[in-house]
Order: structure tokens, then C-alpha cells, then sequence
């Protein structure tokens, strides 16, 4: 099989979620750390909703739909994207789903969710077979150069997320 890595590659670049967007912050890092909530439940997952959702993207990898992907799970679609942004020093431009809380958009780790980014020539293909396959998908935004934005706000440069990510695990061990 085909291999992929999760970095996105180029400016202009599309940004997919494919999986659904649920309104769920169960036993998140955000809910524990940013709220103080130590106990709650499991974040939504179906072993069916996974199958459908990871077959769907070994397809779009084989038929090369699209430029990267990788999975939502700690720390949500936020940590996700920014890590999807690091290795090659990109940026992002996304829009978050009105149908669901701002904050469970951003850092729920409801399962069954993959971020792809796709090339404006591969989008077409990618949207139909999405659409034909049934799934749930959300055109997310953009790729861009450099700097982070959610709903237009400016939510900083990758280079500054990348040196706290770097370090954290050094600064919890000291």
C-alpha cells in the first residue's frame, strides 16, 4: 500500500475534516486541563463509523486524492492541524462548524475523524467520492504559508507552537 504523512505540503492547499463534528469534550486534554474536569466520559467512538472513515482514506491515499492525513485524538482537531502545519513550517486558515460548540470543535477527541489536505485539482475527486461514499465531511479551509487562524482570528505563528510543543514534554518530566 501506498504510504502518506500527515504534513501538509503546500500553500493553497485544501483542508478536509472527514468524519463528523459532535459536541463532545469527553475525557479531552482542554476539559481536564482549561476546565478542571478530571472525571468524564469516554469521547464518542463507533467501531463501524472508524471502519467506514479509515477505509475511505486508504482509497483516497491509493487513488491520490489527496496530499496528507492524519487522524483527530489527543488534543483534538487543533493539535492536529498544528501538527500537521510543523514539519514544514506551514500555516492554516480554517472556519469551525457553527452546529457545534466553538471549544468541542476545536479540542474534542471524539474518534473517527481524519484531517486530509488536498491539491486544488485533486479537490473535485476527492468531494465526489466523499459524497458517493456517504461520509461526513467539513471543507475546513486552507493551507496557507505561515500563521495560524480559526474564524479569522490570528491565533499565532507555527514556529511559536512548535518550540511549546517541543518542550513540553521536557518541562512535565522537570
Amino acid at each position: 500500500d501506498a504510504m502518506m504523512t500527515l504534513d501538509f505540503k503546500q500553500d493553497g492547499d485544501g483542508i478536509y475534516l472527514i468524519g463528523a463534528s459532535r459536541d463532545d469534550l469527553g475525557s479531552s486534554e482542554y476539559l481536564r486541563s482549561v476546565c478542571g474536569v478530571e472525571f468524564s466520559p469516554c469521547p464518542h467512538f463507533d467501531l463501524d463509523e472508524e471502519c467506514l472513515v479509515h477505509e475511505f482514506v486508504k482509497k483516497a491515499i491509493r487513488h491520490q486524492w489527496i496530499q496528507s492525513a492524519h487522524d483527530v485524538s489527543d488534543g483534538g482537531l487543533f493539535t492536529a492541524l498544528v501538527e500537521s502545519a510543523m514539519p514544514n513550517g506551514l500555516g492554516f486558515e480554517v472556519r469551525s462548524n457553527s452546529a457545534v460548540r466553538k471549544d468541542a470543535w476545536l479540542f474534542g477527541e471524539a474518534q473517527s475523524r481524519v484531517i486530509v489536505s488536498a491539491r486544488a485539482e485533486q479537490i473535485p475527486d476527492l468531494e465526489r467520492y466523499l459524497r458517493a461514499a456517504s461520509l461526513p465531511f467539513e471543507q475546513m479551509g486552507v493551507v496557507k504559508a505561515s500563521g495560524l487562524r480559526v474564524d479569522g482570528e490570528d491565533w499565532g505563528e507555527t514556529k511559536s507552537w512548535k518550540r511549546t510543543y517541543d518542550t513540553v514534554l521536557h518541562k512535565i518530566m522537570h
